[in-house]
């Protein structure tokens, strides 16, 4: 496993992939593994484009998205250190279904699919954190449907919000910062929104003190109270 970063071991052995492991088995993996510096804005790979390497990452944070029939891009979701990704389609029809953008300087450790599967076939508990980590992701695309359906945008932005506070939140002398640089538009295809109402909801949170904007970069201030948003029962 070549690169040019020094990266941390224990941030490669704390990988989801790798849990419950035997530490000869989790050397094994990551022994095959490769790591990658990406420059902000690398792209990783593409909509569409055969799947050549399963990737993890171990710092920074990458942009995945996909681009519609009608050619407009919205953001599906944000990768942070420690999350896998660019793994279903090796158990689907092998195309990459989005793009992948690095968003700030990030690393990566990536796998030979071949290897990989060959590793899930002898070793059982690389299988079976596999099929937790993409039955996680189904869970929580099902979990934003059922909130497309039944809850306002206001909540809908507040628990887009928190979720990124528990994926990539580092507390500072104002609150909570997510780590993410963070576009309004971001937050709104996330949430599954206009740019209008998450830039409305957004600034009004601001005036209120509820959160800090500045610079793409999100402190939240009030926890609290946006979790009381967010848990509304009635819309």
């Amino acid at each position: 496993m070549a690169a040019r970063t020094s990266v941390d071991p224990r941030t490669i052995r704390t990988l989801a992939l790798l849990a419950g492991l035997p530490s000869a088995t989790r050397e094994e993996v990551i022994a095959s593994g490769r790591l990658r510096e990406l420059p902000h804005d690398t792209r990783i790979f593409g909509q569409g484009e055969r799947a050549g390497r399963a990737h993890a990452l171990l710092a920074g944070c990458v942009r995945i998205s996909q681009v519609g029939s009608d050619g407009e891009e919205i953001l599906v979701r944000l990768i942070g250190a420690g999350e896998i990704f660019g793994c279903v389609p090796f158990l689907t029809d092998g195309l990459y279904p989005a793009d992948a953008t690095a968003m700030v300087d990030s690393v990566e450790i990536s796998w030979d699919p071949a290897d990989l599967l060959a590793l899930m076939r002898r070793q059982s508990q690389v299988a079976i954190n596999m099929a937790g980590i993409i039955g996680k992701r189904l869970g929580e695309a099902q979990e934003r449907l059922r909130e497309l359906a039944t809850q306002s945008a206001e909540r809908r932005i507040a628990r887009t919000l928190l979720r990124l506070l528990e994926q990539a939140g580092c507390r500072d002398d104002e609150g909570v910062r997510i780590a993410f640089p963070l576009r309004r538009k971001d937050i709104a295809d996330i949430a599954g929104t206009t740019l209008h109402t998450a830039s409305r909801t957004l600034a009004e949170w601001d005036r209120r003190r509820l959160l800090v904007s500045r610079n793409q970069h999100l402190t939240i201030v009030s926890e609290a109270e946006l979790r009381r948003i967010a848990e509304r029962t009635a819309d």
